[in-house]
């Protein structure tokens, strides 16, 4: 890994006030679009796909499976004989390993409705929580599966009282869903699920075609047609957010196990090429002891070439003068995963402003975040953590201000709203509030 020396350079390469693409095309996949959709731009292939599944719905679902996928489907949806089938397809302990994962995400979502959770107080002024009808959720699949994010987006909506929860996820050779992922959308609770994937999947959600219902909200991660096809549809319908590539920065002293920051660093690295694994610290022997292990631990493991890659595109060490200035690098960065590998670690967190999820100590790994721990593994990615916030109950509710103005309210408040609407021209608003100074009506009962 490269190691960089000092706040000043650190915070040159850190500091990402402005955040760009979640995702960049290579060269090789500019050229693969250009040959399927007669452009080299992504976004205007991605609107065409959307465009085309507005006009011509499930055909356009099963054409574009074909032509981008290599898949000629028979059906859409995924059958429960499919689902209960799954379960014979993957081990026990596999099974136990989702249900646990299940129960302490459903109890953590749970808590957090219970503090924000409670209607109408019976105030003159107040709003009302209601929760969206219907969701989809985006798990990406075909050469993986990757049951977590199955359990990590479905279970707080369904947690929340949304009443139709839609899963896609891109299918494998005739159509088929990995058995993990099915069997975590029966655990939680997802109430249909499609074999379709990519911006066609996104288009199909929020549009609706005659098989796949139109949804409320978009969650989950994706490549980059489904990120692009989700900024497109926004509006149509709400998103989570554009997810980009994961990334990690780990805060290290002198005390820290550099095995321990190196793994956690392997981990985020063999996601994809592009994502970042960052370590900030105040040692300079840590430094070299953690690029160490990092040499050592990476040539065991399965994606080596992907983490390799990953490394020499985003990997950095940095080395600074104390802890104060790492905590004000990472807040700078606004990471995905913040890690604190440091002593007194508790006391770092009151100054950490910017991040999507602090793991606090050593036996915090990132890993158990990603599955077990109970918040949503859905994190704001590239510096978004400056103003967003990781996927939660809020994402699947809607707030609807009441207002109930009683007679002694109306004159206390209705001049001042006539003054306002005439000094901005607008005499039948200012009328409306006068009409009923003039006539004093009777208060609305209820």
């Amino acid at each position: 890994m490269k190691i960089i020396e000092g706040f000043q350079t650190a915070k040159g390469l850190l500091s990402r006030q402005a955040t760009g693409e979640p995702y960049q095309a290579s060269p090789e996949l500019r050229q693969r679009i250009k040959e399927m959709f007669g452009t080299g731009n992504t976004e205007q292939a991605v609107n065409q796909i959307i465009n085309e599944v507005r006009a011509r719905g499930d055909a356009a679902l099963y054409d574009y499976t074909l032509k981008i996928d290599g898949i000629r489907l028979i059906s859409l949806e995924v059958s429960q004989q499919q689902i209960s089938d799954a379960y014979h397809a993957v081990s026990e302990e596999l099974v136990s390993a989702l249900k646990l994962a299940a129960a302490r995400i459903r109890t953590f979502h749970l808590a957090q409705k219970d503090k924000i959770w409670h209607g109408s107080s019976g105030q003159k002024i107040d709003q009302l929580v209601r929760p969206l009808e219907r969701v989809g959720i985006y798990v990406p699949g075909g050469t993986a599966s990757y049951p977590s994010t199955v359990l990590m987006t479905a279970i707080p909506a369904k947690v929340t009282g949304v009443k139709e929860v839609i899963l896609v996820t891109p299918p494998r050779e005739q159509g088929a869903v990995p058995p993990a992922t099915l069997v975590a959308a029966d655990i939680a609770g997802a109430d249909r699920v499609f074999s379709i994937g990519g911006a066609q999947a996104i288009a199909a959600l929020a549009y609706g075609t005659d098989s796949i219902p139109k949804v409320d909200k978009i969650c989950g991660p994706g490549n980059i047609f489904v990120v692009l096809a989700k900024k497109l549809v926004y509006g149509a319908v709400d998103i989570d957010g554009l997810q980009g590539p994961s990334e990690v920065l780990i805060i290290a002293d002198e005390t820290a196990n550099p095995a321990y920051c190196a793994a956690d660093l392997l981990a985020q690295a063999e996601h994809d090429p592009l994502a970042s694994a960052i370590l900030v610290t105040t040692s300079r022997q840590m430094a070299n002891a953690v690029n160490d292990e990092v040499a050592k631990q990476i040539k065991t493991l399965n994606r080596q070439r992907i983490a390799t890659e990953s490394l020499a595109n985003k990997g950095v060490i940095a080395l600074v003068a104390n802890i104060d200035e790492a905590i004000e690098l990472a807040n700078l960065y606004a990471p995905e995963h913040l890690c604190l590998s440091v002593d007194n670690a508790l006391a770092c967190v009151t100054k950490i402003t910017n991040a999507g999820c602090i793991f606090v100590g050593e036996n915090s790994t990132e890993v158990l975040g990603d599955y077990v721990a109970g918040p949503s593994h859905a994190l704001p990615t590239g510096g978004t953590a400056r103003f967003s916030s990781p996927l939660n109950i809020t994402d699947f509710i809607k707030f609807i201000s009441l207002i109930h103005i009683d007679q002694n309210s109306l004159s206390q408040l209705g001049k001042a709203a006539a003054i306002i609407a005439r000094a901005e021209g607008l005499d039948a608003h200012a009328r409306a509030a006068e009409i009923r100074l003039e006539d004093k009506p009777k208060e609305v009962s209820g």
